[in-house]
């Protein structure tokens, strides 16, 4: 039983790189680098680094014979978050350019978000923040009721580029992780574990919706889950491709302690690593603990 109440995760947690099985590395590789412009950071055998700037975002490790699993828990999209309105702009002119298949587009009111999928299927968000006072945001809630529900004027927003003819040659370095959307097989037992236990706060709960977002620092959402799988979705098999972990980043070692004592309290099971703890989600989803 936990021993302390109201436990609230650092607001400077923020998230770092994720980690994918592919069946194919190096279409992986190309699709990454060439079409969205990530740079190669580091490739070691079967695995390889990409990131923006020298921050690794995504790493990839390939395992013969893994196959995309469906209806499972996992991944549904992963959120790469850009500093300005023009980058997200040269993104999406670069996606038209390349006629890259896309899932849609969305004004959130809270950031606009470009949907496409990797060549293996992997959700991606583009996406950009409107800054934090104009979201629509109460007592720390996300008003989903509040939101635009439109898509994003492609017009206006490709003006961006004309306004600043600047060459566009990849990811801004300081393009990051701004969130993670994960099928889960409960809501309320990913509340349990993202919110009473880890002590990220809760920005949306909603049950129309079949989707809790949790976040540290106020932040519209760091952690998206669903149940759009369906209630107890199962866990993808062994050989399957997709998410291995997400990065939770704490500010300092004794922030990570903090949390690794909370889950000790808990009764979860942890395993260390070099660089810090691993750790499950009630639906198989696996989480890296560590300190910035």
């Amino acid at each position: 039983m936990l021993s302390e109440a109201g436990f609230e995760i650092h607001p400077g947690t923020r998230l770092g790189r994720v980690h994918y099985t592919v069946a194919d590395l190096e279409r992986m590789v190309q699709f990454y680098r060439d079409v969205l412009g990530f740079r190669l950071l580091w490739r070691e055998g079967d695995t390889a680094a990409l990131g923006a700037g020298e921050r690794e975002l995504l790493r990839l490790t390939e395992v013969p014979g893994a196959v995309r699993a469906r209806r499972t828990t996992g991944l549904y999209h992963t959120a790469f978050l850009v500093p300005t309105r023009r980058e997200l702009a040269h993104l999406v002119r670069r996606i038209i350019e390349l006629q890259v298949p896309v899932h849609g587009h969305s004004n959130h009111g809270t950031h606009l978000a470009m949907y496409l999928p990797d060549p293996e299927g992997n959700g991606i968000e583009l996406a950009w923040d409107f800054p934090r006072e104009v979201w629509p945001m109460r007592d720390g809630l996300y008003l989903i009721e509040e939101a635009p529900r439109t898509g994003i004027d492609l017009g206006e927003l490709l003006a961006e580029i004309q306004a600043d003819s600047a060459p566009w040659d990849g990811l801004s370095p300081e393009t990051v992780v701004g969130h993670v959307h994960l099928h889960v097989r409960d809501l309320d037992e990913a509340e349990r574990f993202y919110h009473g236990v880890l002590g990220l706060g809760v920005t949306l709960r909603s049950r129309s919706f079949g989707a809790y977002f949790f976040s540290a620092g106020g932040y519209h959402h760091h952690v998206g889950t669903n149940i759009w799988h369906g209630v107890g979705a199962p866990l993808p098999p062994e050989n399957a491709t997709g998410l291995r972990y997400f990065t939770v980043v704490l500010p300092d070692p004794a922030e990570l302690d903090r949390v690794a004592q909370r889950l000790e309290e808990a009764g979860i099971a942890r395993a260390p690593s070099e660089e810090g703890i691993y750790v499950s989600d009630p639906s198989g989803i696996g989480l890296l603990l560590t300190a910035a």
